[in-house]
Parts: structure tokens; C-alpha cells; sequence
């Protein structure tokens, strides 16, 4: 499964690799993706939830300093 979240803006190099070494390093995730001012994030369903992972993600992407729209 996935979860996607519209940031509209594009990420620097830098975050991308933060976001893919915390979300990505997390058990159940399968992986993040990171492009054109969208991040989605593959997880196993039964090893983490969709709200757990929706909330991690949305912590760490507000953290670098991105917001999230709707």
C-alpha cells in the first residue's frame, strides 16, 4: 500500500536523503519516493498502520521545513 503526500514544491537533495534514511529505515516500510513536490511511501499494512506511517511521514517532512497541502 501506499500513502502520498502533496508538498508542491521540490525537495533538496539533502532532505531527500533524510527522508529516505528515517521513513525508509522503519520496519514495514518498503520504500519512499520523492519527486516533483510529492512523497510517497510503500509500507506493509501488516506491520506498520496507514495512520502510524501517515503520521511519522507528515512529522518529518513539516520538520525539514516543508508543509504539507491538501
Amino acid at each position: 500500500m501506499k500513502v502520498l503526500f502533496n508538498v508542491g514544491t521540490i525537495f533538496c537533495f539533502d532532505c531527500v536523503m533524510a527522508l529516505r534514511r528515517f521513513i525508509g529505515s522503519m520496519k514495514g516500510v518498503k520504500g519512499v519516493e520523492v519527486d516533483e513536490g510529492k512523497v510517497s511511501v510503500e509500507y506493509d499494512p501488516s506491520k506498520i498502520s496507514e495512520e502510524k506511517i501517515a503520521q511519522i511521514a507528515k512529522d518529518s517532512i513539516e520538520k525539514l521545513g516543508y508543509k504539507i497541502l491538501d
